[in-house]
């Protein structure tokens, strides 16, 4: 009884990859938080989320920046009504 529950309690110490990536927290605030906070729709969105991890994620950020690129070129597109 007693070992499942210190089990538990370390298992909860880890970081969660999955609900709070530490790639995602950088800099004291949550991406998804700032995102919400300032209510971005989906492209810009991305475009926060990808700028915000390049480079911290075991991705290649030049991909990361370039995603980010593609995502706002289409929220150019779309708001000039390409």
């Amino acid at each position: 009884q007693y070992a499942r529950e210190i089990t538990a309690l370390f298992d909860r110490s880890k970081t969660d990859l999955v609900n709070h990536p530490p790639h995602y927290r950088d800099g004291g605030i949550e991406t998804i938080d700032f995102i919400e906070a300032k209510d971005l729709n989906y492209r810009l969105g991305n475009v926060v989320k990808y700028v915000s991890r390049a480079g911290k994620k075991d991705s290649d950020p030049v991909q990361d920046l370039e995603k980010a690129a593609w995502y706002l070129q289409r929220e150019i597109d779309a708001r000039k009504g390409a």
